[in-house]
């Protein structure tokens, strides 16, 4: 079961005998349909809807909502860009300079230069302000656009890799089936069917 993220833990405490899923958009337990707040009730509305009446009655709904596209029950509920929102000016500096250049190389070096801090300090300091390593931050960010990429255009896959900063259309296909659970084409086959 899901909730909002403010209430799981509540929910957990006060029924400990189902497990909560805080940061999942919804989930499909047999008959028990649940999400995660306003929109993502929306989203799990759409699903029933292909559910019951098929892609094509979920795609009309979709359009006449004005709704981009549902997205997956497992998805998170926190974009990786709002999550990864610095403390200090310096991580904040680093963590634009990335997102300007993904697809250049963006070594611990390079970042450290935009916080102008020392690689060590700089390190240290980004994962106390973000909980995770630069490297890390580097993907999620690359990922999070490649992702809007393969949904919102019709570039080619090697394109969106060099331009989002993987090496090659393999590196992103796993980091892809590692992050989302599935491959580049599948999220874009799953955004046209709803456009």
């Amino acid at each position: 079961m899901t909730t909002h993220w403010v209430w799981a833990r509540d929910l957990a405490a006060r029924y400990p005998k189902i497990k909560v899923e805080p940061d999942r958009i919804s989930i499909v337990d047999g008959s028990i349909w649940t999400s995660a707040g306003m929109s993502a009730g929306v989203d799990l509305a759409l699903s029933m809807i292909e559910k019951d009446l098929g892609p094509e009655v979920a795609r009309m709904t979709a359009r006449k909502l004005v709704l981009y596209h549902r997205r997956g029950g497992g998805q998170s509920q926190h974009s990786a860009l709002l999550e990864m929102d610095a403390k200090s000016d310096r991580i904040q500096s680093a963590l634009d300079y990335a997102r300007r250049n993904l697809s250049g190389r963006l070594s611990v070096e390079d970042l450290a230069d935009a916080a102008r801090l020392s690689p060590r300090q700089f390190s240290r300091a980004f994962h106390a302000e973000t909980d995770q390593s630069p490297a890390k931050a580097v993907e999620t960010l690359r990922l999070e656009a490649a992702r809007v990429l393969m949904e919102q255009t019709s570039h080619p896959i090697e394109a969106i890799a060099e331009q989002t900063g993987f090496a090659d259309r393999e590196r992103m296909r796993r980091a892809f089936l590692r992050s989302f659970g599935q491959p580049p084409q599948a999220i874009r086959r799953n955004a046209r069917m709803l456009s």
